[in-house]
């Protein structure tokens, strides 16, 4: 479940491996470039961590972020 915290919304992610957790990244990188949304994310082993937050909007969130968070869900 995504909370919001600290002016984002964040969610993390745990997979088996390093290669499920990064193959996952790849497919979020393609939908956030898509929206022309650009995430911040860590990335250790088989866990990932991203805040979503709109930068052009004082960087708090917004409608975008949480469309951006739906679409992840999605293909979880």
């Amino acid at each position: 479940m995504w909370r919001e915290t600290e002016n984002s919304l964040y969610k993390r992610f745990e997979f088996n491996d390093f290669s499920e957790a990064f193959a996952f990244m790849t497919r979020v990188a393609l939908l956030a470039e898509k929206q022309n949304h650009h995430p911040k994310w860590t990335n250790s082993w088989n866990t990932l961590e991203i805040w979503l937050s709109t930068h052009d909007a004082g960087d708090k969130v917004t409608e975008r972020d949480r469309k951006l968070a739906t679409a992840i869900d999605q293909i979880m």
